[in-house]
């Protein structure tokens, strides 16, 4: 790699002065970047280009002037070339020799998500963006953008082509790729952002230096994984509506990009679903307020717990009911009720450990599903004990009859269970603040006061083969 760059001065943030510290413990609390003088820039905006000789010149000029114009804050731009083969090297080289503040970073192998990983790794400004070099996007979204990142408001930020009052020029095909993809998001990975792939994101540094290393694609589909991570982990993604006009001239390999994409939407998901990606590093304290850091003994997340445990609960009720039907076909009432609750309390055990009370990872698992049988035996008692009764009541029962008393055994079990696997199986002090939220997301519009800053009209370098 390598780097040519010419740096603006003016007032800035402490770069990296909110930094982890390493990987362990959890991110610091967000803070609301000072404004002081000093010699590194406030935003890193990035520019990823693979032969953009024709266009990378007048989309840097107006950027700068843009930035220029109408930021408060010191900047950088970095052109980040991923090896291209024509003149852009010689363009980008020339724009940084000409221009305070921008720089050229050359890569000798292709990819967004790698020029991304590279440059954003090594800026040193507290607050990280990207644009691609297609003019798509309106710049007039670039400050409302970084506004919450600046202020400590959100961790992550997004251009949106799909929020109801962003305006988008785009054929019915790209419309269709791109709605259908996002909806698959939504479906199999539960994404709450509106658009993944639209190329305007910024992303405060500290978190880019946790999250970054989770991130294995360093193709297109970097910007969804990231995303996907950042609001699995808990973390604030604030969405910004734009105006964007597609390039005519896009050359995007339509078929290829699906099915990498799709490749990777059963990667994370996968890795999701088993809880391998260390996701608890990524978590934030409460809130900025200093009482808040210094707040013991407080009860973790009891309302989320129970209505998680309520949701796992209704669909092991019905998975188990069905089971106790499909089993009701070929044995007896108890050895039905038996199989049917053994499974379910399986599946049962290993949803609540993920998504109720948050434990990631396969250690403990299997002393968890042994507790977890413990609780399936009370609750085998409970339900037995009820058709047995039922039973000698009844002689022979019917079939509705014998669903009523087990969806009431079941019902009784309910409030035992969720005690025992709360205070017994999944206990605070055993997995500590270690582990995050499964779903959290606080996609917020903050209006904070540097947006006033933001002047004129201008276009902005959007992704140059976005699909979406």
């Amino acid at each position: 790699m390598t780097t040519t760059d010419s740096l603006r001065s003016g007032p800035v943030a402490n770069g990296r002065g909110s930094g982890t510290g390493g990987d362990t413990g959890h991110l610091p609390v967000r803070e609301h970047l000072p404004a002081a003088p000093s010699a590194v820039p406030v935003l890193d905006v990035v520019v990823p280009v693979y032969n953009e000789e024709k266009d990378l010149r007048p989309c840097v000029l107006r950027l700068h002037d843009h930035l220029s114009r109408t930021f408060p804050y010191a900047f950088r731009i970095t052109v980040a070339d991923n090896a291209s083969t024509d003149a852009t090297p010689a363009v980008a080289a020339r724009l940084a020799a000409e221009l305070r503040g921008v720089r050229y970073v050359r890569l000798e192998e292709k990819g967004r998500g790698r020029a991304l990983r590279t440059v954003w790794t090594d800026s040193d400004a507290p607050v990280l963006a990207y644009m691609d070099v297609d003019l798509s996007t309106d710049l007039n979204a670039l400050l409302p953008l970084v506004a919450p990142l600046i202020s400590g408001h959100s961790d992550l930020a997004i251009g949106s082509r799909l929020a109801r009052s962003a305006r988008v020029v785009r054929g019915p095909k790209r419309e269709f790729i791109s709605r259908a993809y996002n909806l698959i998001l939504r479906s199999s990975l539960a994404a709450g952002f509106s658009d993944a792939q639209c190329g305007f994101k910024a992303i405060r540094s500290e978190v880019a230096e946790r999250l970054l290393p989770l991130v294995e694609d360093s193709g297109w589909f970097f910007d969804t994984e990231l995303l996907v991570l950042a609001e699995r982990a808990g973390l604030r993604i604030h969405e910004v509506p734009v105006d964007w006009i597609d390039d005519p001239d896009s050359t995007v390999h339509i078929v290829r990009t699906a099915t990498e994409d799709l490749k990777g939407v059963w990667r994370v998901g996968r890795a999701l679903a088993v809880g391998a990606l260390p996701l608890g590093r990524l978590a934030r304290p409460f809130g900025d307020d200093p009482r808040d850091r210094a707040l013991t003994g407080v009860p973790r997340g009891l309302a989320r717990q129970l209505v998680g445990f309520c949701v796992v609960g209704a669909l092991s009720t019905l998975f188990y009911l069905a089971l106790y039907s499909l089993f009701r076909l070929g044995v007896g009432p108890q050895l039905a009720n038996g199989g049917a609750l053994l499974v379910s309390a399986v599946a049962n055990t290993a949803a609540n450990r993920r998504l109720t009370f948050g434990v990631r990872g396969r250690s403990g698992a299997v002393r968890h599903q042994a507790q977890g049988l413990v609780v399936f035996a009370i609750g085998l008692a409970l339900t037995s004990g009820s058709l047995a009764a039922l039973g000698v009541a009844s002689g022979s029962p019917s079939h509705s009859a014998e669903l009523a008393v087990l969806i009431t055994a079941n019902l009784a079990a309910t409030v035992l269970r969720f005690l025992l696997l709360r205070a017994w199986v999944f206990p605070a002090r055993a997995h500590g603040h270690a582990h995050a939220p499964a779903h959290a997301r606080a996609a917020t519009h903050a209006a904070t006061h540097a947006a006033t800053h933001a002047a004129t009209h201008a276009s902005t370098c959007s992704e140059p083969e976005d699909l979406r």
